[in-house]
């Protein structure tokens, strides 16, 4: 079946034409050629650091070379962008991608492009290892060495809209209660018909469907078309760009925090992977249980087995532990099936036969939208070829609902328990980084670790406003 990923071109634009996804190619020349085309005045350098939080510098586009274009601009003090640099050596080089050029649509009057950057050393010193764009780049090199040609991902970001109704002329819902609720009472249908029309038409980002999420106080939900590894981290950091943007432009604020709520189910980021070699999906086996592969087996495997770990990246805030508890769909125990959400890994089988075996996936429940999406996929790679190569079997699926089952009932059928807090989780990782070695250099775990640990302490050495109401008057 003829899908996206047969294309050669890894770039991130995309058009829809009579129904179907085709990939567009900027070059160099095209940028320079669409800034004079379009009366682009400005452009915004855009890099994503360590930690996942999106940084831009801006440059007149008058000041503009094809030679900076290929060579890169001497625009960055790393020392400023936490985790990058020491102040005592931190030259660094930002270097235009042209094939994620888009027009940022609200600028109106200083009509403005935007470009995705790498990030270079100085003096000719190579590329920044903590640049996690860099890191994902390295990560779809190396799934080559493992007998695939790629790997393709669909994360699935929720996040919160705000301020809400305090006025009575609102739709409420009760807690928990807020999944696919028909307008009004689903009152950011209008927002996120405009996020997905600028994210579609501006950014060559498509989206497949959108939708209000299960928690009460506007909580949504974009769905990104899967693409492959760095393409789809390069869609997600641009995701939030734009969402929280057009908030802003709506009069609203969007925020990516895992659990802002109480009582609510929190946001996460389920992310979607697939191996492909020969133009085939190879986690699709048709007569195989739930049509997965021996391969997809194992990568599975790889993923349960190496969970703890992965989640000091794929969930690295504090407020993240606060979304992986029971009984808010967030996954808690190590296990996978098929339909049920329970189980920290899915296999989604909405669909069988041949026809969908481009469809054949895994979904990784853990990771929140606080967590870098060009780490959270390299590193679930990471982990998943860890387990092909060792064949890491996953034992079998899980078919009850596990937030039920009795902690002897959870024994009984392996199932483990996720770290409880960011400091567990980072303990885990410390224990268990092995498998990350191939595609991770080993400083930039020892940052991750540094910066992680550091917010774990400035949360533990200050009282929680609920300890007030609960110790007060002892």
């Amino acid at each position: 079946m003829k899908d996206i990923f047969v294309l050669r071109q890894r770039e991130l634009p995309y058009r829809v034409i009579d129904g179907e996804p085709v990939q567009v190619s900027f070059s160099s020349e095209d940028v320079f050629a669409k800034i004079k085309e379009e009366n682009i005045k400005f452009l915004d350098l855009q890099f994503t650091g360590l930690t996942g939080r999106f940084h831009h510098t801006t440059i007149s586009t008058n000041m503009f070379t094809p030679k900076q274009m290929k060579d890169g601009l001497p625009k960055l003090d790393g020392s400023s962008i936490l985790g990058f640099t020491s102040i005592d050596d931190s030259d660094l080089i930002l270097k235009p991608d042209p094939s994620t050029f888009a027009v940022i649509p609200w600028y109106e009057e200083n009509k403005t492009a935007r470009l995705l950057c790498d990030v270079y050393w100085g003096a000719g010193r190579g590329r920044l290892s903590r640049d996690p764009r860099g890191i994902a780049q390295g990560a779809e090199e190396w799934v080559k060495t493992a007998g695939f040609d790629y790997s393709a991902w669909g994360p699935e970001v929720e996040f919160f809209v705000a301020p809400w109704s305090q006025e009575g002329t609102g739709y409420p819902m009760g807690l928990q209660e807020g999944y696919y609720p028909s307008t009004p009472s689903d009152t950011l249908t209008p927002f996120r018909n405009e996020c997905v029309n600028v994210l579609s038409e501006n950014f060559g980002i498509l989206c497949d469907n959108h939708h209000h999420e299960v928690a009460t106080a506007g909580q949504c939900e974009i769905d990104i078309k899967y693409d492959y590894l760095t393409n789809s981290a390069d869609a997600t950091q641009s995701y939030k760009f734009v969402i929280r943007n057009i908030a802003k432009r709506f009069g609203k604020i969007a925020t990516m925090m895992p659990k802002p709520i109480s009582m609510d189910s929190g946001s996460g980021m389920h992310t979607n992977v697939s191996l492909w070699k020969d133009d085939e999906n190879v986690f699709f086996e048709e007569g195989q249980d739930g049509e997965l592969s021996q391969v997809g087996r194992y990568f599975c495997g790889g993923i349960l087995d190496h969970a703890n770990a992965l989640c000091a990246i794929s969930n690295p805030t504090t407020n993240s532990y606060h979304r992986l508890v029971p009984g808010y769909e967030a996954p808690v125990y190590v296990a996978w099936s098929g339909s049920n959400r329970s189980a920290i890994v899915r296999i989604p089988r909405h669909f069988e036969g041949r026809d969908y075996a481009h469809l054949k996936r895994l979904e990784f429940r853990a990771p929140d939208p606080s967590a870098n999406p060009y780490l959270v996929f390299s590193s679930v790679l990471a982990a998943g070829i860890d387990g092909v190569k060792k064949k890491t079997d996953p034992g079998d699926q899980v078919k009850e609902d596990i937030f039920k089952m009795t902690k002897e009932e959870r024994r009984k059928h392996g199932i483990g328990v996720l770290p409880a807090s960011l400091g567990e989780a980072l303990l885990e990782l410390e224990s268990d980084r092995i498998f990350l070695k191939p595609i991770f250099k080993d400083e930039v775990i020892d940052k991750i670790i540094e910066l992680e640990r550091k917010d774990q302490r400035d949360i533990a050495v200050r009282p929680h406003p609920h300890e007030f109401y609960l110790y007060f008057d002892v």
